[in-house]
């Protein structure tokens, strides 16, 4: 029931996806019952490994999350995550209300012991690579060094475990490549990763290597210039179309293409989509979401931290 064009563009990126999903996967739908039934009557066949969870209420994009998370219950975000909680599913992903989504993750499934602050991680392309994991993108606006530096654990355990990238090689988003460049958190944060045995640093990378640059794998910042970089690129995208401009790699900043951004650092697989996620972008979202289950990530993570 979440994100703008719910529940129909769910619905349709949902039954797009099954048709890519192994059999023994099952989908949950969580919402409003005679909603998903009405759909369903217009599909020319049923799927079969869905199962449909009613949820009377709905958390708007508009809704206070704290307050909504606690006052609608029966919503389908709190039920998702009750789901999660209790094992009762994998992975829990949604276009809903992003807050009360963070919300839940907090009050309900929490934060791996050892893990000062999460992270939402999102893939951004790279001309050389294919892409790049970029994180923060939207968690932590005012990130320490000390979480920047576990950005670069996390980074590089979804990147290993998730891509398949042997050894990933970690960089620090900054202004300048010199380690004495950036404001005092970036430079403290250089310091502590610097001499790192926890992943692989590969110093200072500067924002107009982003796209283009083979030196790192994964690019550490914080909340506040992630999300800025991120929408940006939906912003050179948005610029190509409207210009008329088709071309392979630009096409690749199309967030369709990536569907939703993992929460890392949480006692649970919970994705996490644009609110403006149309069928193409929840059909990758739910693709994606397999991989990480699959990939066991979270169970990787907890290990990791257990010092």
């Amino acid at each position: 029931m979440g994100g703008d064009y719910a529940p129909d563009a769910i619905l349709e990126g949902a039954f797009a996806a099954l048709k890519e999903l192994p059999d023994d996967v099952t989908l949950v739908l969580v919402g409003n019952e005679s909603a998903i039934e009405d759909y369903l009557k217009r599909c020319s066949s049923r799927p079969e490994n869905i199962e449909i969870i009613h949820s009377p209420e709905t958390i708007g994009m508009g809704d206070h999350p704290t307050k909504a998370f606690s006052k609608k219950p029966q919503s389908s975000i709190v039920i998702g995550f009750r789901l999660l909680e209790e094992g009762k599913i994998d992975a829990f992903a949604s276009a809903g209300n992003t807050g009360a989504m963070l919300v839940g993750t907090t009050m309900t499934i929490r934060t791996i012991p050892g893990i000062i602050r999460p992270t939402i991680a999102a893939t951004i392309p790279n001309m050389h690579t294919g892409q790049t994991i970029l994180l923060d993108v939207g968690l932590t606006p005012d990130a320490k060094p000390d979480v920047m530096y576990q950005y670069g654990i996390l980074g590089s355990l979804y990147a290993r475990h998730v891509f398949n990238i042997k050894e990933p090689r970690v960089a620090l988003l900054n202004i300048g490549t010199e380690p004495s460049k950036g404001n005092l958190a970036a430079r403290s944060a250089f310091e502590m990763m610097k001499d790192s045995r926890d992943f692989n640093f590969v110093g200072n990378i500067e924002g107009n290597n982003l796209f283009i640059s083979d030196t790192a794998d994964v690019i550490v910042c914080d909340g506040f210039v992630g999300n800025i970089v991120l929408k940006e690129g939906e912003a050179l995208y948005s610029i190509a179309r409207t210009r008329g401009i088709r071309d392979d790699f630009l096409e690749k900043f199309n967030f369709e293409k990536y569907g939703g951004t993992p929460v890392l650092g949480v006692n649970g697989n919970v994705i996490i989509a644009h609110g403006i996620s149309n069928e193409k972008a929840i059909r990758t979202m739910l693709l994606h979401t397999l991989e990480i289950v699959k990939a066991g990530l979270t169970q990787k993570i907890i290990k990791a931290f257990e010092y």
